[in-house]
């Protein structure tokens, strides 16, 4: 029996570091990529490459390296992202704006197209999109903007490759580094899901990235029964 072959994005810490621990403990085959080593997966049998996404001239060459050869991917995990500040639209540069669009977007394409080159199959495609690309709550700009824009990144490449199924997928609160930064601020009426946040650390309502990931890989296969390209949040599922 053929052993599941899984890419992940943004493996060395929060949820991406989850997904990849879970997979290697059911005996899949792990490629994962992200800045710093996850020097505990790499232990346990992770394939890994340090890139980072945002740099594309020097990571898209080295990611088309790494996997140049494999035949195909059972599934690819389109997790690695970046915040950005919260704060109003108005108090954002294009600058700051264009940094979180370059990895929570950009990237993605990039990525995407590495991965379907070389004529290589990939059964299903995961981008871990957020409720957010659909609230556009105050504060969360930036953010809100490159999620929506991945969830259309998505639909589109759904389009193109019908041999693919593609999920954008929001997984809920998750205990990660963005969640440190968020909790750590103070409450302002201005930007109220941080009275939410603040409500849920710590607690069952916001997992840690590897209690996540076990729900998560649960759903997956779910996810096949929605048509490609479609957004879907775990919580409704």
């Amino acid at each position: 029996m053929n052993r599941e072959r899984i890419l992940i994005t943004g493996v060395s810490s929060g949820l991406g570091h989850g997904l990849a621990k879970v997979y290697l403990e059911m005996g899949a085959e792990v490629y994962g990529c992200s800045r710093r080593s996850p020097e505990d997966l790499i232990e346990q049998g992770l394939n890994f490459c340090d890139l980072d996404v945002s740099q594309e001239i020097v990571s898209g060459p080295k990611f088309r390296g790494w996997i140049h050869g494999v035949e195909s991917f059972d599934l690819v995990i389109l997790n690695a992202g970046v915040l950005g500040k919260v704060k109003d639209m108005q108090k954002c540069s294009t600058e700051e704006l264009k940094k979180t669009m370059e990895v929570n977007v950009w990237a993605n394409k990039w990525i995407l197209d590495a991965c379907f080159a070389e004529g290589r199959k990939i059964s299903q495609v995961v981008g871990i999109s957020s409720g957010t690309s659909l609230s556009g709550n105050r504060g969360w700009n930036g953010y809100s903007l490159s999620k929506a824009a991945l969830n259309m990144l998505i639909k589109l490449y759904a389009g193109e490759c019908s041999n693919t199924h593609f999920t954008a997928l929001a997984p809920g609160l998750v205990d990660t580094a963005m969640q440190d930064y968020m909790t750590a601020l103070s409450e302002d009426p201005r930007y109220a899901p941080i009275k939410i946040l603040k409500a849920a650390k710590g607690t069952a309502a916001m997992p840690s990235g590897y209690d996540c990931a076990k729900k998560l890989i649960n759903a997956f296969p779910r996810l096949l029964e929605n048509a490609s390209g479609e957004y879907a949040d775990i919580r409704k599922l």
